[in-house]
């Protein structure tokens, strides 16, 4: 039994442990926690290591390092044994994200290593939803993404990901790792656009998913459309199915100098709950 505080990777013996971390929190903790629902602790199939923070031998905070780095749960402490740990290990991360409060302390201790950033996002409201609004009719054009439409929907999604980001998600490997997450989605049936004419003009998808909570991303309106209202209308038919089909809470987080699609999300039933930080490399 440890009786001191340290940080190391999980062992798979400790899987029930970390989900008692991961429900502690399960709208904050989605991603992670729909990862490891999946593929256990297993760092090849859950795509990156989890490293535990361990108090009097107690496992108290989890951190996930991927290609983000995301603290879960994390105290003080705890972020800075992840800091230590991630700075012998040095930058293999495109992105760290998680909530503001812990992320910005382990940017803090990580920047003198790791920056500068490309891009520091520092305050993202978490919104949340358990209902469909009563007063915003889903859009009836919307629907799932079929596995033969990929040619369809890729497009819309590399547009979205180097609007949103700011880079193209093609470049380094061609494109191949996140056109398989695309795949992923669609073949999950978590992949909803509208289509007019062969193109499509609004999209979004059901990311992170567990029983407790899912979290909706990747929301995107052609430019050419935008105006007409079809992020609520889009974003409540989504917002249908998820609530339907995934979970009974629904969150999504959104740039904080976005003051339009946050209106638009408050519209469609989403409030504020917490707030993410994301730090771009």
């Amino acid at each position: 039994m440890l009786t001191t505080t340290t940080t190391r990777l999980l062992e798979p013996a400790e899987l029930d442990a970390a989900r008692a971390v991961l429900d502690r929190e399960p709208v904050a903790n989605a991603f992670v926690a729909s990862r490891v629902a999946v593929a256990g602790l297993d760092p090849w199939r859950l795509g990156g290591e989890l490293w535990g923070w361990y108090a009097g031998g107690r496992l108290t905070s989890l951190c996930y390092a991927g290609a983000n780095l995301v603290p879960v749960c994390a105290t003080p402490e705890a972020v800075r044994g992840f800091a230590e740990r991630a700075r012998r290990a040095g930058r293999r991360c495109s992105s760290i994200v998680g909530p503001a409060g812990p992320t910005a302390e382990l940017w803090s201790l990580l920047e003198p290593a790791w920056g500068p950033a490309r891009e520091v996002r520092a305050r993202q409201p978490l919104m949340v939803t358990a209902s469909v609004p009563a007063d915003v009719e889903p859009d009836p054009l919307v629907r799932r993404i079929r596995k033969d439409e990929m040619d369809l929907i890729m497009p819309a999604c590399v547009a979205m990901f180097t609007e949103e980001v700011g880079v193209s998600p093609l470049a380094g490997d061609g494109g191949l790792l996140y056109q398989a997450r695309v795949a992923e989605l669609v073949g999950g049936g978590r992949s909803f656009a509208r289509v007019e004419n062969g193109e499509v003009v609004f999209k979004a998808e059901i990311g992170a998913a567990t029983p407790q909570a899912c979290q909706i991303q990747g929301v995107w309106v052609a430019p050419e459309h935008r105006g007409r209202g079809l992020s609520e209308t889009g974003l409540a038919a989504v917002l249908r199915y998820a609530l339907r089909e995934v979970a009974p809470v629904v969150s999504l987080y959104v740039n904080d100098f976005n003051t339009v699609a946050r209106a638009a999300y408050r519209r469609v039933g989403f409030r504020e709950a917490g707030a993410f930080m994301s730090v771009l490399f």
